[in-house]
């Protein structure tokens, strides 16, 4: 019987962006996992692996693919780790793939501030030159309601921050996060951390929660008296061309909807693009045939 060269422990995610990197899995995990709208860690306690561990995997992964160039490293945030421990597995990854190219992996805001931007410069030389960090709203009593651990203020200091180290980084926000009673706060609470603070990369994904998680982010939501009712298609798409229509960050940013949870896959870079993607949302809320199926949408 064939033995996978690299354990997982499964499920295992990484960014669509991600699907040919080799994927090592330094931490468990999230070590948050509380956010009330996210299912993908619930399972599993978080827990970072030993270097020994994760040495084999390396050693073994190497042996089979010596000539990988991207590496992500797993699981939710694998950036909670010390910088230390950061440096020493690229110091490995270097060392046992010649061709490396880039290091990549997921943060959370708390995360990049809580390195200094010595730090975060010291670990992009070593290759780890891309962050994926899940922004979800810029709005504060969205962040809030969802049990997000961020606020505005820390969202818009990470990505500074990773900036200043020429550290990049892609950002994820989610559609229809407010439901039908604050969807504009939502949206307009994106946009201002986005415009003051670009991420390089902005990429939106349609909410889609798992019915094990639906009572809790109901009932979270919902604690103040504001009811939650979702979306529609409809509905997003609103949201989409107020998000583009008011995104004008100081410098480019590459816009992506193309995640499948998406209703409306787009494709562009803002500010210079923002015509172009409202006019596929005009289309598409005239009733042209470019939504994506149903059946095929999901996380």
């Amino acid at each position: 019987m064939f033995a996978y060269p690299v354990r997982y422990d499964r499920p295992l995610y990484r960014p669509p962006s991600e699907g040919q990197s080799l994927i090592i899995q330094a931490t468990i995990g999230c070590s948050f996992n509380r956010c009330t709208f996210c299912s993908m860690y619930k399972t599993k306690a978080f827990r970072a692996r030993p270097l020994s561990e994760l040495w084999v995997d390396i050693e073994n992964a190497a042996q089979c693919w010596p000539g990988a160039t991207r590496i992500f490293l797993a699981d939710g945030d694998a950036f909670v780790l010390p910088t230390e421990t950061l440096a020493v597995i690229l110091d490995k990854l270097a060392a046992a793939f010649p061709k490396l190219e880039r290091v990549s992996c997921y943060a959370t805001p708390i995360n990049l501030t809580h390195k200094s931007i010595s730090e975060l410069a010291g670990l992009q030389a070593k290759k780890l030159s891309l962050v994926y960090v899940g922004v979800e709203s810029g709005a504060a009593d969205i962040l809030n309601r969802i049990r997000k651990g961020a606020t505005p203020k820390t969202i818009a200091a990470a990505f500074d921050r990773a900036h200043q180290a020429g550290l990049r980084t892609s950002a994820t926000v989610v559609l229809g996060l407010g439901g039908t009673q604050v969807w504009r706060e939502h949206i307009e609470g994106t946009a201002a951390v986005i415009n003051q603070a670009p991420p390089d990369y902005l990429s939106t994904l349609q909410l889609r929660v798992n019915d094990d998680e639906v009572t809790e982010f109901v009932t979270r939501f919902e604690r103040d008296g504001i009811r939650f009712e979702e979306q529609s298609d409809a509905a997003i798409l609103e949201e989409q061309e107020l998000l583009v229509r008011s995104l004008d960050p100081p410098r480019p940013v590459t816009f992506r909807s193309n995640h499948a949870s998406n209703c409306l896959p787009l494709a562009g870079t803002l500010p210079d693009d923002r015509e172009l993607l409202l006019a596929t949302i005009a289309a598409a809320r005239a009733g042209a045939p470019v939504l994506r199926p149903e059946f095929i949408r999901g996380l």
